[in-house]
């Protein structure tokens, strides 16, 4: 597990350490906060991820249709499963927050093999905030009927920028 950690971290930008001229480049600018019961954070029990920390985890690509978009789309990111492996959650649930403060509850129990993703690809082009982005928590609904549902897709968070795990 520490290998893991050491890995994960070294390939990330920890906003907590960088200095002001690289907070100024939007590459390194922090796209998600992880915070509460995880076990790997930077400094004050926060994670901050910046688009390349994202892209340094295991890639999924998901094609599916939305109710928010026309046709079938192909979305790209981390599985919500293998970020809480890396941040050493099991269990709890997920209060995932959007840019406008919008904020729903995803249970971590969600976070399982073809499961959702934290796309920040869609259509292989970075999702601008006017177009959901750059973060959108994307469910396989195409793959599964059980994911399109009311519940599900009030879970499908777009503008994603924190997840804090709670009990």
């Amino acid at each position: 597990m520490l290998n893991t950690i050491t890995r994960f971290l070294s390939g990330f930008a920890l906003v907590m350490g960088m200095s002001h001229a690289a907070m100024a480049d939007d590459a390194a600018k922090p796209l998600l906060t992880i915070s509460g019961d995880i076990a790997l954070t930077s400094q004050d029990d926060v994670l901050a991820l910046d688009l390349d920390a994202l892209r340094a985890l295991p890639e999924t690509t998901i094609e599916t249709s939305t109710i928010w978009t026309e046709g079938v789309n192909t979305f790209t990111g981390v599985t919500l499963a293998d970020l809480m492996d890396e941040v050493g959650v099991e269990d709890g649930t997920l209060i995932a927050t959007a840019i406008n403060d919008y904020s729903v509850e995803i249970p971590v129990s969600d976070a399982v093999d073809g499961g959702p993703i934290i796309a920040y690809l869609m259509d292989g082009n970075e999702m601008r905030v006017r177009d959901k982005g750059p973060l959108w928590v994307i469910y396989p609904y195409d793959s599964n009927t059980d994911y399109r549902s009311e519940v599900i897709y009030s879970r499908s968070i777009w503008q994603l920028d924190g997840l804090e795990v709670v009990e």
